[in-house]
């Protein structure tokens, strides 16, 4: 691998910032030091995708009791907890349907006035009348890419309303620095959407280069995230 961090995420993780992610678990940084070497199985300080799952299933065990080794992986233990009071993201690891939606009421309201602003069909809106939107924001195409992969629960290249509302809610959170999470955390599942499956990955909407879709410039530009009022007061 490549010891440089892909600029258009190609999955993988630095050090740095998968250290705040994990520090989240509540684990001592002796453990979490432990669940790093262990991880980082070439020693270049950035995780791979593969490796980043086997931190997190680390994280579970010592979480569980168990020894944070690399026998303990084969071992069937629930997925690890992470708590953070200043970001709803962040708030469970299982998609129990007892968990709050983290889209609270009011905001939902903007979303969905904002959604239906852009002429809805059938109550889902196309990847390419949401596609200005996320783009309007000026975040960086990759991230976009993977606001668009986690709020299209279904997979069908359509937004409904409260699809489309997650994908508000993360954009605001990135806007706002937040990182965009890797898998979309069970807080952030419309309670409409909650099953026990878990979501197969897919490819993003938005591609991080213009030519391999054709060009949306003759789409009016859409202003409603630059609008003043900030969501949360």
């Amino acid at each position: 691998f490549s010891p440089q961090v892909d600029s258009a995420n190609a999955g993988r993780v630095l050090a740095s910032d998968a250290a705040v992610f994990l520090k989240k678990s509540g684990l001592t940084d002796l453990v979490l030091g432990k669940i790093w070497d262990l991880a980082d199985t070439d020693g270049k300080g950035i995780l791979s995708k593969q490796e980043f799952f086997v931190a997190l299933r680390l994280v579970a065990c010592a979480q569980n009791g168990l020894d944070v080794s690399l026998s303990s992986l084969n071992l069937p233990v629930p997925p690890p907890r992470f708590t953070d009071t200043n970001s709803p993201l962040l708030l469970s690891g299982t998609a129990s349907s007892d968990v709050p939606w983290a889209v609270k009421l009011e905001d939902k309201a903007k979303y969905d006035a904002i959604f239906d602003s852009l002429n809805p069909v059938n109550g889902l809106l196309s990847g390419d009348k949401v596609k200005p939107v996320l783009l309007n924001s000026k975040l960086p195409v990759d991230i976009l890419g993977r606001v668009w992969e986690l709020s299209d629960i279904d997979r069908d290249g359509m937004l409904d309303r409260d699809e489309f509302a997650v994908a508000m809610f993360l954009v605001y959170c990135a806007l706002e620095k937040e990182p965009v999470p890797m898998s979309l955390p069970a807080a952030l599942v419309p309670p409409s959407k909650r099953k026990p499956v878990s979501i197969p990955g897919t490819m993003p909407l938005i591609p991080s280069s213009a030519s391999t879709k054709e060009s949306h410039q003759s789409l009016p530009p859409v202003g409603i995230l630059a609008a003043k009022t900030p969501l949360t007061q």
